[in-house]
């Protein structure tokens, strides 16, 4: 974590994209023994609330600091995400609520162009229209499409959390006054716990699914490891390379550089899960990893001239 520079950033995303994509091929096997998806996310939710509350009495000095912040990432970033998400999956298949949630780097580079007026790289701009179309083969959009209105609009929700997981990630990296990720993601946690628990009601929960295995393949595992996982390394180190490459490079480049979560997901549950990849897939899989390169190999500094495709934010003379 100590790692300065762009290369840094560039493998604490790709970490983070890895340790996220991980996530599916685990919660799977807890929601076919028996678990409700909700209730899944509460686990994985409430699990890393509870690792990392010694950090959050540790930075309890944020709670007055960045206390926006702090409720921002949690309510967004956290619950907001996974919320949105797993109600579109009750209206429309999977693979179009996967792609709508990886909408958000797009939606995160107009975010930055237009809302903060900040200029936007040749390379991040075409690496996000790259890494959409790869995104579109992997999840074989064309395989089930439904125009539920209501679904899309619950996607696009998801896509817009996720877009806005960057930006508070990327929150008071310019000041003195630079907020520690590790208390960030604690509270971020602590607060979207909370709220996963009034969605997801968790007293109505199969206990009893965690005492037993989940079939993971041909193998049987103890549920209680597979949740392990899911808390431990899909949330609790996910989240915290996550938010630190998001300051070492910038929102929009690893934003996209996240995309590749979908790949990996696609790839682990081939392996794991027996669940075949198809040539097209294959071939989306390249475009996401080409998109997401594309993206970071001209990146100025924070600091650096901007692209000269995207003119910067005018200023007057005091």
């Amino acid at each position: 974590m100590q790692a300065s520079g762009k290369n840094a950033g560039l493998g604490l995303a790709l970490v983070s994209a890895c340790a996220f994509g991980g996530s599916g091929v685990a919660a799977k096997p807890l929601i076919e023994a028996g678990l409700d998806p909700l209730h899944v996310v509460w686990l994985r939710v409430a699990g890393a609330a509870l690792v990392l509350s010694p950090l959050a009495w540790r930075h309890r000095g944020l709670v007055l600091r960045k206390p926006l912040l702090l409720a921002g990432f949690g309510l967004v970033a956290v619950a907001g995400v996974q919320a949105f998400y797993f109600a579109s999956l009750s209206r429309i298949p999977v693979g179009v609520a996967l792609l709508l949630e990886y909408l958000g780097p797009a939606l995160l580079l107009g975010w930055i162009r237009f809302v903060q007026r900040k200029p936007v790289t040749r390379a991040a701009a075409a690496g996000a229209a790259v890494a959409v179309v790869g995104l579109a083969c992997v999840v074989e959009i064309w395989a089930g499409l439904s125009l539920d209105l209501l679904g899309v609009l619950l996607g696009l929700a998801a896509a817009c959390c996720q877009a806005f997981y960057f930006v508070f990630a990327d929150q008071g990296t310019d000041g003195d006054d630079v907020p520690d990720p590790l208390g960030v993601i604690a509270y971020g946690m602590i607060v979207g716990a909370v709220v996963m628990t009034v969605i997801a009601r968790p007293w109505e929960m199969d206990w009893q699914v965690l005492g037993r295995d989940a079939a993971l393949g041909d193998t049987q595992v103890p549920a209680l490891l597979l949740l392990g996982w899911v808390v431990l390394v899909a949330t609790v180190f996910a989240y915290l390379t996550g938010v630190v490459s998001v300051r070492k490079l910038s929102p929009q480049v690893a934003g996209v550089v996240a995309c590749l979560e979908a790949v990996i997901a696609t790839v682990l549950a081939w392996v794991l899960l027996g669940e075949h990849l198809s040539a097209p897939q294959i071939a989306g899989g390249a475009l996401v990893l080409g998109g997401a390169f594309i993206a970071q190999s001209s990146r100025p500094g924070r600091q650096g001239a901007a692209d000269p495709a995207v003119p910067a934010k005018e200023t007057t003379p005091a």
